[in-house]
């Protein structure tokens, strides 16, 4: 399951988006919300893919690939050094897969914000900064274990030291752990490391309804430049807390009404798990019989015999085939049976690249 970690300052919207969620029963009518803890909620992914084969097949139930959203206590300048809630703050952001940094791009009279006037470049600076201060304060105390073993002649050690010496240039300048090493074993080191910066994360752009409808307003090109500065591939999504609130108090049918009217697409919320999904590379593939049609989530370039991994240990281990068929090719035929009698449904072995919505039948025998 997707976990992804709400942060920022605090009365940046961040507990409005995540008690959005909370209400969101629409964005989620085949699996209902539930609190797993006071600060930690699953939602559904919204995907109309998953609904078009409910129709056509009619199982028993539907069941969609879920996010898990922990909401993270608010942020203060100092957190780092135990400000606020501050090791408990670092400790929570630790366990998610990503990040998604909300920041406060309205102005609002009855909303005080907690740093005084309006500024998204400084609030993503402060909390840039302050988990920047967080992961020094880890790489440095492993630092000095790695030098020691390094000079003893251990060759692990020292490969170790060459990217912890790369992380705190990183760090130092400003900058994530995640610019300190793009080959693939230095990423898997460092975020076994726990080290924050080193973390995918998204921005959430918080801003009024009008500047959404508009575009974003004109705190988002600054908040951009910010942003890129930093991390130049970060993806900035914004949305209006406020309207995710009211949108969440209104059925199906009267939120498709209420989004037309503001001149917006699709809900914020939606579009914040699409951006997670592609921030970490994750892509959805389906099964489909008469208890149920599923989705399933999985790492784009992922094989049919990891997909059988994600539904149990048992369809890895005694992996045969998969039959497989397109999303839409599925849909023209009307039926797994249709599209077998039309010689739609292929024989795959298990180093087939899954593509994003295969709809995929196991055969295997353990």
């Amino acid at each position: 399951m997707l976990r992804l970690g709400i942060v920022g300052l605090p009365n940046v919207g961040k507990s409005t988006l995540f008690n959005a969620l909370t209400a969101a029963k629409a964005a989620a009518e085949n699996y209902p919300f539930c609190t797993v803890e006071p600060n930690v909620g699953v939602v559904a992914v919204p995907d109309p893919r998953l609904d078009r084969l409910f129709e056509l097949v009619r199982p028993k139930k539907q069941v969609p690939a879920v996010v898990e959203f922990v909401d993270i206590a608010g942020l203060v300048q100092g957190a780092s050094q135990g400000e606020g809630l501050g090791n408990q703050f670092l400790s929570h952001i630790r366990e998610v897969d990503a990040i998604v940094h909300v920041i406060r791009c309205f102005e609002d009279p009855d909303v005080v914000h907690v740093m005084g006037p309006v500024d998204p470049v400084r609030d993503h600076d402060i909390v840039t900064s302050e988990l920047a201060l967080a992961d020094l304060a880890v790489v440095e105390r492993r630092l000095e274990k790695t030098r020691k073993t390094a000079r003893a002649g251990d060759k692990e050690a020292q490969l170790e030291l060459v990217v912890l010496e790369r992380v705190v240039e990183e760090l130092n300048a400003g900058r994530g752990a995640r610019e300190a090493g793009e080959a693939e074993n230095a990423v898997r080191f460092l975020r076994r490391l726990g080290l924050l910066t080193a973390k995918p994360i998204l921005y959430a752009a918080n801003v009024t309804e009008d500047d959404l409808a508009a575009g974003g307003g004109k705190w988002i090109e600054r908040l951009r430049a910010a942003v890129q500065s930093h991390h130049e591939e970060a993806e900035i999504v914004p949305f209006s807390a406020r309207l995710e609130a009211e949108l969440a108090e209104l059925s199906g049918e009267e939120r498709r009404e209420y989004l037309a009217s503001a001149g917006v697409r699709e809900p914020g919320l939606d579009r914040l798990i699409h951006a997670g999904y592609h921030l970490l590379g994750l892509q959805t593939f389906f099964t489909v019989g008469e208890n149920e049609v599923r989705a399933w989530t999985m790492h784009r370039g992922g094989t049919a015999f990891d997909a059988a991994g994600e539904i149990h240990s048992d369809f890895q281990r005694g992996f045969i085939r998969a039959e497989t068929v397109a999303y839409e090719e599925f849909v023209r035929a009307g039926s797994y049976k249709a599209a077998r009698e039309q010689g739609l449904v292929r024989s795959e072995g298990r180093d087939y690249v899954v593509q994003d919505g295969d709809v995929l039948l196991f055969r295997f025998n353990v």
